[in-house]
């Protein structure tokens, strides 16, 4: 691809304010527990582990696999080799949205739209390499081709559709967008005059594109005999799971809606005063004919789409993010005033936000003693709560498939993981691990996993050590 010069410049003002945003996070083992056990899982397939089988998760497999290449090398160049992939899919995406601004007429925020989506990041959880993070990028580049396929160029449409189905194999959430982008491609060939019948074969076509990744995916696992354990950890216990404490629920879900408010509205003032009259200072290409409009819509699709998904943590709301940076361009661009408040308040309070996190949640001196302090003596290790990336740091044997710990103490998973929680706590048990981890109690932990777990300790363990993580103190226990 030939970049011009006003790209090459936005590509390098983004690149380095993703480095300045996201410095605080560089190196760090523990950024959030998501992109912990993301790591841990890649790092056991190099040691043969086949997810859904020898671990078990219900993220796709393609997000593994996103962390394969860095799980191979030293635990701490692993670290910040997915700590750079994670920038890099963050610069890319800043810059086609960039590019989606300038096909919707927003071309004085497009550089702008790019450098909200780096600072809106570190307000929910995307400073490091949460799966959004790397599927943003793919949804993104489907938008850019949908919109610009003015002949309506069969391959574009096809190709657009094909990254979808690889953003499907990174999260399943993806749906709700992807799904929208297919029927806007159908709605565009029926509006254009192509019969009813050749704009349904082609909606198939562009289905069975969308949907090849998570073929070939199922297949593979059905021509190693293990179908049933894929489907089921990937489709059928999202459905079995339980929801959270109601109050629980309310705070996340304002969280989300808080996260979003400040670009639904740039949204709203983009459309009202930002539009039409920014074709003029268009650096390059002209504005697609109802981009604006598909924009405007996928930001909907995908607010809902978080919305109808539940849950509502925080980085549930990064993959509106995208279009939501997009369609801010034309208040960023013509709101003098309100960019500065826009983007400053964003910028602080996303600084503010990441480094609580390194202090809550610890940084890589505390994790070095925690694992210093299990140490890698015989015997096997289970981290009943804490940090999945304990496995990934400590070479000890493990007892479980579930190496997510609030899998076996979570409320919203009992009866949602193929198997019963109390049993598979007393079997590990059973196995009588050497060293065994817990954190404190947990909202949203079953008293009575934990009351099993307790009693085991008290008639077995002693305390090894209390090791300081973030917040919370960890307790390591060791076998008598």
């Amino acid at each position: 691809m030939n970049l011009g010069t006003l790209d090459r410049h936005r590509l390098l003002l983004l690149l380095a304010m993703a480095i300045a945003a996201r410095a605080v996070t560089f190196g760090n083992p523990i950024v959030h527990v998501d992109e912990d056990f993301y790591f841990t899982v890649a790092r056991d397939m190099w040691g043969g582990a086949l997810p859904y089988v020898d671990i078990w998760d219900r993220k796709p497999p393609g997000l593994f696999l996103i962390y394969l290449l860095p799980a191979a090398l030293p635990f701490g160049w692993g670290i910040i080799a997915y700590q750079a992939l994670a920038l890099v899919a963050v610069v890319i995406t800043a810059w086609i949205i960039a590019r989606l601004a300038e096909a919707g007429g927003w071309a004085r925020g497009a550089t702008l739209s790019g450098v909200a989506y780096i600072l809106w990041l570190n307000l929910a959880s995307g400073q490091g390499g949460q799966s959004p993070v790397f599927y943003n990028p793919l949804m993104a580049g489907a938008a850019l081709l949908i919109i610009g396929n003015r002949a309506r160029s069969g391959w574009r449409d096809g190709a657009a559709m094909l990254l979808v189905g690889l953003a499907l194999q990174v999260k399943y959430s993806a749906l709700f967008e992807g799904l929208f982008f297919g029927i806007w491609i159908m709605a565009r060939d029926w509006r254009a005059g192509r019969p009813i019948g050749r704009v349904a074969v082609r909606g198939v076509g562009l289905a069975t594109l969308a949907l090849l990744p998570t073929i070939a995916a199922a297949g593979y696992y059905a021509a190693i005999g293990h179908l049933d354990a894929f489907t089921f950890a990937n489709f059928r216990s999202i459905s079995a799971r339980r929801t959270d404490p109601a109050l629980e629920r309310v705070g996340n879900f304002l969280k989300v809606a808080a996260l979003l408010l400040p670009l639904l509205v740039m949204a709203v003032d983009s459309v009202r005063h930002g539009a039409g009259g920014q074709v003029a200072d268009q650096p390059q290409g002209e504005v697609a004919p109802g981009a604006q409009r598909f924009l405007l819509c996928w930001l909907s699709v995908a607010v809902a789409g978080i919305v109808v998904f539940g849950g509502w943590f925080d980085h549930y709301a990064l993959p509106a993010f995208v279009p939501g940076a997009v369609c801010a361009a034309g208040f960023l661009g013509v709101r003098q005033r309100g960019r500065v408040v826009a983007l400053g308040l964003a910028a602080l309070i996303g600084t503010v936000t990441i480094v609580a996190d390194r202090l809550g949640r610890g940084g890589p001196a505390q994790f070095e003693g925690l694992v210093h302090a299990i140490g890698d003596g015989p015997g096997c290790l289970w981290v009943y709560s804490g940090t999945p990336k304990i496995y990934a740091a400590v070479p000890r044997c493990r007892v479980t498939r579930y190496l997510f710990p609030s899998h076996l103490y979570r409320t919203r998973e009992q009866g949602a993981i193929g198997v019963d929680q109390e049993a598979e706590v007393r079997r590990i048990l059973a196995l009588a691990p050497q060293v065994i981890v817990m954190r404190p109690l947990s909202i949203g932990e079953r008293p009575a996993i934990r009351a099993i777990v307790t009693a085991a300790i008290a008639r077995r363990y002693v305390v090894a050590a209390h090791r300081p993580l973030g917040r919370e103190t960890l307790t390591i226990y060791r076998r008598r």
